[in-house]
């Protein structure tokens, strides 16, 4: 009997358009089954849907049958499934529910009736698998998005599922970290399903790719026949393998070109939080009008902190920041700050009510489709666009970016890097802290280390 057998299903959320429409598969034990497609393909629900949480957390119109381990997930609650499905989800953000990472991973066991005994050691190997031994004691509130993400896998690993669940596993994880992620899930040797865009790593460790698009199945094939298929088919998705990372990380002392007009001196900061070791210590950075600046380094480096205080949403406890003009700053989770009915009326928020401003940005993001929806109703990836949209919108001076293609397809990841350099060319400065190489800057700083990169 396969581990799990989809039949003719269909699903829709309330008050939206068809997610799934009319999908069949079967899984077998132990197989590695890698899901691509376009940010809203219907990739997260068929995820929800084999986790049992379509249709019984979202609700919605389902139709079909879903079967886990002989049991059909209309009948068996996601609760009862615990034992048998375990699932690191895109937001590790809104999944994490203890405030130290060691029980985090020893959530789960306990749920399950673990014996007390050996909850402790089994939380500490799943870490370490991972290779997040050193945050054990950690607030999970603290912990970069990369670390967050290796723990959730490791309370999932934890618990040594049949069918491990990944939808976009390794979207904030460095290069070295994403390899340590998934040399964990290799050996973990239960079956597993990967909804992934960063292909080249998915189809290294699949067995098997099925290929979505406007919730069909439009490909399902052993992963050398997909690959032939995505070069002639969908070659953006076949040509995806991370640039090498620059081996030289020095500390900076460059900043941008003399005769351009600095929009942010960030010097000699240092940082930490709650007194804890300093994150940052005598940093200096400069961004400049029509420049792009990326800032690169492994999962808690302090990419995200040095961010926070060119955006001024942190100040340093020594050195000092100087801005010139507006800044705007868009986070790692801009899902979480959603705050109205309409896709429209988010963006618009930031531009006085302007909606054909609002549009616009909408429009440069390739969001019109979505102005009258719910920003909740949109996949990862769209609410990242939309949250692009909403800080861009005002037509700051500088743009501050965390992690904006976090969950965004190979197609529209392309659209946003020429967009950001069309940014620059008309004036603008952008800050990004990404592990996304596929974006263009003028320089890369690591740590304070730059290389600098011509557009």
């Amino acid at each position: 009997m396969a581990l799990v057998s989809v039949e003719s299903l269909s699903y829709s959320y309330p008050h939206a358009a068809g997610a799934l429409r009319d999908v069949s598969l079967e899984f077998e034990a132990g197989e590695v089954v890698a899901v691509l497609g376009p940010s809203g393909s219907g990739k997260s629900t068929l995820i929800r849907a084999l986790a049992g949480l379509v249709p019984h957390f979202h609700g919605g119109r389902f139709s079909g049958r879903v079967v886990v381990d002989g049991r059909d997930t209309r009948r068996t609650r996601p609760a009862e499934l615990a034992g048998t499905v375990a699932t690191v989800f895109q937001d590790p953000e809104d999944q994490v529910v203890m405030a130290i990472a060691a029980n985090e991973v020893a959530f789960g066991l306990e749920n399950l009736g673990t014996p007390a005994d050996e909850i402790v050691s089994r939380a500490a190997a799943a870490l370490g698998q991972v290779g997040v031994g050193h945050v054990s004691g950690r607030r999970t509130a603290e912990l970069s998005g990369g670390e967050l993400q290796r723990v959730c896998l490791a309370s999932a690993l934890a618990l040594e599922p049949p069918l491990l669940l990944l939808d976009e596993p390794t979207s904030q994880l460095d290069p070295v970290g994403a390899a340590t992620f998934l040399e964990a899930v290799a050996a973990a040797g239960c079956g597993v399903v990967l909804a992934e865009h960063r292909v080249q790593r998915a189809l290294e460790l699949a067995d098997r790719v099925l290929y979505m698009e406007e919730g069909r199945i439009v490909l399902d094939a052993p992963v050398d026949e997909a690959r032939h298929w995505l070069v002639a088919n969908r070659p953006r998705y076949a040509d995806t393998a991370d640039p090498a990372p620059e081996t030289l990380w020095l500390r900076a002392t460059k900043s941008g070109a003399d005769d351009d007009e600095p929009l942010v001196e960030v010097d000699t900061a240092s940082f930490a939080y709650r007194g804890g070791p300093p994150v940052l210590d005598g940093v200096s950075l400069t961004v400049s009008r029509g420049e792009i600046v990326v800032l690169e380094g492994p999962n808690g480096s302090g990419k995200t902190t040095l961010a926070k205080l060119v955006a001024g949403l942190l100040e340093p406890e020594n050195g000092a920041v100087r801005r010139a003009g507006r800044t705007t700053y868009l986070s790692q989770d801009p899902g979480r700050y959603l705050v109205k009915e309409t896709v429209l009326e988010e963006v618009a928020l930031g531009v006085g009510g302007n909606r054909a401003q609002a549009r616009a940005a909408l429009s440069r993001l390739g969001l019109d489709f979505a102005a009258d929806r719910h920003p909740r109703d949109l996949s990862s990836g769209e609410r990242e666009r939309l949250g692009l949209a909403a800080v861009s919108a005002s037509e700051p001076d500088l743009l501050v970016l965390d992690e904006p293609t976090r969950g965004v397809d190979p197609d529209r990841k392309a659209e946003i890097a020429r967009w950001l350099a069309r940014l620059a060319d008309t004036g603008h400065g952008v800050l990004v802290a990404t592990h996304d190489r596929a974006l263009p800057a003028h320089r890369r700083v690591a740590l304070g280390s730059e290389v600098p990169v011509a557009l």
